[in-house]
């Protein structure tokens, strides 16, 4: 389970610094991958492997689904922890997310995303100040 918070920085060559807490998880191997809210999503070799089941088990036909098919396994990339806990998150990744040097490194239960941290701040600060608005909307939904 990932859960929590965490400032980290990319190094000149792309390579990000994994949480502590989280690298036991990933130490087996990772795919990182573009994510929506334009973040990277990373999953342990197990949680992609649901994922990818359940993406390539949506309907051709629809152009939706085709699209969101492309969007997470045409960009997905494995990862592998080094010696120092880093993970190499390649140029188009990086881009995608508009990573630099700065990131925000956020733990969401079955995967982590990696997120710009002035995108994460503003989008953070969007979601607590409608908070009572997206819980009542749950709350339509049995949740």
């Amino acid at each position: 389970m990932f859960i929590g918070e965490f400032s980290h920085t990319i190094d000149t060559k792309g390579r990000l610094a994994v949480p502590a807490k989280f690298r036991a998880q990933i130490s087996s191997g990772a795919i990182v991958t573009r994510g929506l809210d334009h973040c990277l999503f990373v999953f342990t070799d197990k949680e992609w492997e649901v994922l990818a089941q359940k993406l390539i088990a949506l309907p051709l036909a629809q152009a939706n689904s085709r699209a969101f098919v492309r969007l997470m396994l045409a960009g997905a990339s494995a990862a592998e922890l080094d010696s120092q806990g880093r993970i190499l998150i390649p140029d188009y990744l990086r881009k995608y997310a508009d990573l630099e040097k700065n990131a925000k490194v956020i733990g969401v239960y079955n995967r982590v995303e990696i997120w710009n941290s002035a995108v994460w701040q503003k989008y953070k600060e969007k979601t607590e100040s409608s908070g009572e608005e997206i819980a009542e909307k749950l709350g339509e939904l049995g949740i």
